[in-house]
């Protein structure tokens, strides 16, 4: 498949802008690309036109306000095509379903799901937030980010299963497992995109059938934003 090499370098640069929360000087993001300084300040000046970077008072570049407003319009999409898959989840493994996405070094739950026909539920509200290091839903993010000898255990075994598994990190009795939604092929770890989903219930849950059909369930989610 051919590509036009002038975008394909623009929207790398956007990403490897989105990954830099501090800012990224143009000598950087130069050698990040591969490309002529004089090149990237055009790459540079061709996105701030369109507000979707900005420079800092020392000259880095940032996101800008126009990709918010993308992010912005990709959500209610996003909620209206995988609020069916997460009540499908829900109702399958009997437990309460869930979407959170990473925000700084926070987890934070976006979508809840309940079971139509059980009783006893765990009480998950959209707002939820928990540190990306504790609970299934912050550690499955974790390990959709590259490998480093940092890595603590769980996010280990997490990224070679496929899915995290927790018990009691979060509520006392609670078992939570969730899968980790990945970016189409070069997307990156953009700011607000890093999402897994999940379920949460009191002991008793099927956690190996559970976790089957949360990492379908993920799987499924991708197929949806990548199409």
């Amino acid at each position: 498949m051919s590509t036009l090499q002038t975008l394909d370098r623009g929207l790398r640069a956007l990403d490897l802008v989105a990954q830099s929360p501090s800012g990224i000087s143009v000598a950087d993001l130069s050698r990040e690309l591969d490309v002529h300084r004089a090149i990237c300040y055009r790459i540079v000046a061709t996105l701030e036109a369109h507000a979707l970077v900005a420079r800092t008072a020392d000259g880095r570049i940032r996101l800008g306000v126009a990709a918010a407003v993308l992010s912005s319009r990709f959500e209610p999409q996003f909620a209206g095509d995988v609020q069916p898959l997460l009540h499908a989840l829900a109702d399958e493994t009997r437990a309460t379903a869930f979407v959170s996405a990473a925000q700084g070094p926070n987890c934070v739950v976006i979508m809840v799901a309940e079971p139509e026909d059980t009783l006893l539920r765990v009480g998950y509200r959209v707002g939820s937030s928990h540190p990306l290091d504790r609970g299934a839903a912050g550690i499955a993010i974790l390990a959709l980010r590259p490998e480093t000898s940092r890595d603590p255990e769980e996010v280990r075994r997490a990224r070679a299963e496929g899915y995290s598994l927790t018990r009691g990190q979060l509520e006392h009795g609670a078992v939570g497992i969730a899968s980790g939604i990945a970016l189409p092929e070069g997307t990156g770890s953009s700011a607000g995109l890093e999402r897994s989903v999940g379920v949460v219930a009191i002991d008793g849950l099927d956690t190996d059938r559970a976790a089957a059909a949360v990492m379908r369930t993920a799987r499924e989610i991708e197929h949806l934003i990548s199409v």
